[in-house]
């Protein structure tokens, strides 16, 4: 018996909370950001974690020392999670994080859409999302759909 009903429908709200999830130790940091300025321009209200509370971690290249630092971001990136309605799953490059975030999101009834603009060789990040789109347009589509 799965723990997440991947089949409930999301929920459609206005003005929806938009949280961007990806990789940022391995080099993503770049795409959450310009996404982040994407979707600011289409009117979306987006929540910029990564630049809250000095969360750029991108820096730091070995975290098995630095667990008070390791704790403090799970536990920001979790209480953003908290504060989204939808969330927006980048799949440039795997990530420990963003799985663990869509999966925390995924508990809490979040809407999970996955900006897969490559193919996907693994099922987990579907299986977890409520949607899937393959392009930045797409995925303002699908936006502005859900918050209509």
């Amino acid at each position: 018996m799965p723990l997440i009903d991947t089949k409930t429908p999301p929920i459609k709200t206005q003005n929806p909370r938009i949280m961007v999830l990806g990789s940022i130790g391995y080099g993503g940091i770049d795409k959450i950001r310009e996404l982040y300025n994407t979707l600011q321009n289409e009117g979306f209200d987006v929540l910029k974690h990564v630049d809250m509370n000095g969360m750029d971690y991108s820096h730091v290249k070995d975290f098995r020392h630095e667990t008070a630092l390791s704790r403090e971001i799970v536990e920001s990136d979790l209480k953003h999670v908290d504060m989204a309605d939808i969330l927006v799953v980048l799949c440039s490059s795997p990530s420990w994080g963003t799985a663990m975030e869509m999966y925390y999101g995924r508990l809490k009834n979040k809407t999970v859409i996955l900006l897969a603009k490559d193919s996907l060789p693994t099922p987990w990040p579907v299986h977890y999302s409520n949607y899937t789109v393959e392009s930045e347009d797409g995925l303002i589509r699908k936006l502005h759909e859900l918050s209509a």
